[in-house]
């Protein structure tokens, strides 16, 4: 397993944590920054993370600024991320048990750093159900392409 890493400067600390944490368990990843606390624009390190994901040079990526929100609306504009972000544990688990998720995203000033590891290492043990959220999971790559939905 490949985790791609991406956060603005308002997530430095957070995704520092995170890349330690990963090493600990002996999970590769690759950081594609920011790599001060010095002010930078999210959606360049949130895109080139979520590319990494989109382009299966990594399985999943751990994205983070000072919300989890811009970073998570710049990732999933790019085509086959499922980018989610999480505030709880529950949250982390179920984006991948039905959501299929493969990015999670977070805030340095919304989860403290030991939820944000603990929702870390849920998101990414936890397996995608299929099923009847295969379907609906489906549906999320149709409105992707460009699809309009009905019910």
């Amino acid at each position: 397993m490949k985790i791609a890493l991406g956060a603005d400067h308002g997530a430095f600390e957070l995704k520092e944590a995170v890349k330690k944490h990963l090493e600990e368990k002996g999970i590769e990843y690759k950081d594609f920054g920011c790599f001060s606390k010095e002010s930078v624009d999210y959606p360049v390190y949130a895109s080139m993370a979520a590319n990494a994901v989109a382009d299966h040079e990594c399985d999943f990526g751990v994205i983070c600024c000072t919300t989890g929100l811009g970073v998570s609306m710049a990732a999933n504009k790019v085509n086959g991320v499922r980018a989610a972000v999480c505030t709880n544990e529950m949250l982390a688990e179920m984006t991948r048990r039905h959501n299929n998720a493969n990015v999670i995203c977070m805030g340095q000033k919304v989860v403290s750093e030991e939820l944000a590891l603990k929702m870390v290492d849920i998101f990414l043990s936890t397996e995608f159900e299929g099923g009847r959220h295969s379907r609906r999971v489906d549906l999320l790559t149709d409105i992707e392409n460009g699809k309009k939905l009905e019910p």
